[in-house]
């Protein structure tokens, strides 16, 4: 598939660093893809997620958010309101080249962010979450050991993923504003939640809690005993090949 650098401005002026794949004709639609806690637009399922929507037709742009991969910024100070002003910008560019997203994709942390902003987006028809928590707060779960010195001291090192990374007051406060039922329950979007039931890093409640509080058209998929990164080729072709094939019932009414 044609792959393209697309680099763009972030909501605080940083610049994000960008991969846009395209189909070989031109695009029938375009979706956003938002990638996980401390991961990156190049991890294994976003790549496997992208080929599957090209080949149907689909351009993708996934993206690091601020601070990660090779985006500029601080990662550990903007909380969930930084990936949402980030998905904010990155729809903005892409409306600028006639490709305003009408798919959202977020993986993880990456899933409360696209039912944060989706609402926001006037373009999107249809939602998918992969292994996504119901509140932001479910990833202060990552570091609870260290919450006491982040709030006493204001920041503190953290250990995700096997590096390092400060994580400020700020970040554990913006967290804890955000409550899925408050975003979810206003969607008048279709929405695909994926979730593995042997999920050890969010538990399979949370796919229930966005589920719960959704109203339809929706859809639930389990990913049995897929990891919660997907890390297995088998699960990350299942979720790329499911979510293409789902959402081209939505694109096709918006034609």
């Amino acid at each position: 598939m044609p792959t393209e650098r697309f680099d763009f401005v972030g909501s605080n002026g940083q610049r994000l660093a960008g991969r846009l794949d395209l189909p070989e004709s031109p695009p029938r639609a375009a979706a956003l893809f938002a990638h996980c806690f401390t991961c990156g637009k190049d991890i294994y399922a976003a790549n496997r997620l992208a080929g599957a929507l090209t080949s149907r037709g689909i351009g993708v742009l996934r993206f690091d958010f601020t601070g990660l991969g090779s985006s500029e910024g601080e990662f550990g100070n903007g909380g969930l309101t930084s990936n949402i002003e980030d998905l904010k910008a990155a729809a903005a560019a892409m409306r600028e080249r006639d490709l305003a997203p009408q798919l959202l994709i977020g993986h993880s942390l990456g899933g409360a962010a696209v039912l944060a902003v989706a609402g926001g987006i006037p373009e999107v028809r249809a939602i998918a979450t992969i292994a996504a928590p119901y509140d932001a707060a479910h990833v202060l779960n990552l570091f609870k050991q260290q919450l006491l010195a982040i709030e006493s001291e204001g920041a503190a090192q953290v250990h995700l993923s096997g590096r390092p990374f400060t994580i400020s007051r700020e970040f554990v406060a913006d967290v804890r504003r955000y409550s899925g039922a408050e975003h979810i329950s206003g969607l008048r979007k279709a929405l695909l939640i994926m979730h593995s039931p042997t999920d050890a890093v969010v538990g399979i409640e949370n796919a229930a809690l966005i589920f719960q509080h959704a109203h339809h058209p929706k859809s639930f998929v389990s990913l049995d005993d897929s990891d919660h990164l997907l890390r297995r080729a088998s699960d990350a072709d299942y979720v790329a090949g499911v979510i293409a094939a789902w959402v081209a019932r939505y694109l096709e009414r918006a034609r």
